[in-house]
């Protein structure tokens, strides 16, 4: 058994290899020297309560069981519950289940102001208490009510995440929408504040509390340049390689792709040395791995699949797993999470490992004007 405390190539190829027998040969991707499930499981949505927790604690045995070695969560996730959830979950796999921490791939955000298994009664003074009296933030800090990205809170953030999850080092650890920044301090000011936040990541890669980081986003890399909320992935890695040279920990980025919102693949709207590209294209030019989050838009687009997505995509028995299958085969997408707090969505879902990814060609049948 290793002793290792984070994800490491050796670990993830040993659970590639334990899943062999179940999973097709490109279920697994090699990104950032890890091998990475191309599906994952997200744990955002659910009830604050104690049946909730229960369920993503068996979800998330269950999807590492199937094979799903990516799991991803933020500490507002349920009041932090869906963290808590998982950290019982990893110790359930290592304590009894045969598994060892540097086989799973765990990812979660900071960014926005968590309530701790509860909303509170009253919130500002929640606030105040929490995170302005012990001099974590102060309200000037705090964009939109909600939202903070100073070194100060992150590391609050991260420490707390931490906790939540029973480990000593994070494998990914997202800025949570920093977008949402934008609408309030000018462009020059929010770069000045990202800057500061790679910098405090990139010590806590050094000191071993996270082995990589990155930008979970929503709308930041969904909308043309001249958008008051838009993202350059160029601009953000730049920062990254001025703090810590071309090993700088900024790896990962994760966005929305689904059958309604393929921006990701068909929106040119990033530029690397000055070329026009979509964010799939700037991603791998810089070195950076792509999470989809939303695979499934909470559901939307699992039903009423025409056909002519069906054919191309495989004719798969649901249109859950057609929808799946669209984001896990979209040349550049690293790992398609979906939500899963019943043990018969992961079923259903997890059935997809056996399946290949379609190939580029059939990929783009689907974007034919035929």
């Amino acid at each position: 058994m290793t002793n290792e405390n984070w994800a490491t190539l050796e670990g993830t190829a040993r659970y590639r290899d334990r899943l062999r027998a179940r999973a097709a040969a490109n279920h697994f991707r090699l990104e950032q020297n890890l091998w990475l499930s191309s599906i994952g499981i997200g744990t955002y949505l659910g009830n604050a309560d104690q049946a909730t927790d229960h369920a993503y604690r068996e979800t998330v045995v269950s999807a590492v069981k199937q094979g799903v070695n990516v799991i991803d969560s933020a500490a507002n996730y349920r009041f932090q519950r869906s963290e808590r959830s998982i950290g019982m979950a990893l110790q359930q796999l290592i304590e009894s289940e045969g598994f060892a921490r540097d086989e799973v791939v765990v990812c979660t955000k900071g960014g926005y102001l968590p309530f701790d298994g509860a909303p509170p009664r009253d919130v500002r003074q929640y606030v105040q208490e929490t995170f302005v009296d012990p001099g974590v933030a102060n309200f000037a800090d705090i964009v939109g009510g909600s939202h903070c990205m100073t070194p100060r809170y992150l590391e609050h953030q991260l420490d707390q995440s931490l906790a939540n999850l029973g480990l000593s080092c994070i494998d990914v650890y997202y800025i949570h929408n920093p977008e949402s920044q934008l609408g309030t301090v000018s462009r020059e000011e929010f770069y000045a504040r990202l800057r500061s936040a790679f910098a405090l990541l990139e010590q806590k890669v050094a000191a071993g509390k996270i082995r990589m980081y990155g930008v979970a986003t929503w709308n930041g890399f969904r909308v043309a340049p001249d958008a008051s909320g838009y993202h350059s992935l160029e601009q953000m890695v730049s920062l990254a390689r001025e703090i810590a040279g071309e090993s700088h920990g900024f790896r990962f980025v994760q966005l929305p792709m689904n059958l309604a919102m393929p921006e990701a693949f068909l929106l040119l709207n990033q530029t690397v040395n000055g070329e026009t590209m979509s964010l799939l294209e700037a991603a791998e030019a810089l070195g950076v791995s792509v999470a989809a989050s939303a695979s499934l838009l909470q559901g939307r687009v699992a039903r009423g699949v025409s056909e002519a997505i069906r054919e191309p995509l495989g004719s798969l028995a649901t249109d859950a797993q057609t929808a799946l299958q669209f984001v896990r085969s979209t040349p550049g997408i690293t790992t398609a999470l979906v939500g899963m707090s019943q043990r018969e969505h992961v079923d259903e879902n997890l059935q997809l490992a056996r399946v290949e990814p379609v190939l580029p060609e059939d990929f783009l049948r689907l974007f034919s004007s035929e």
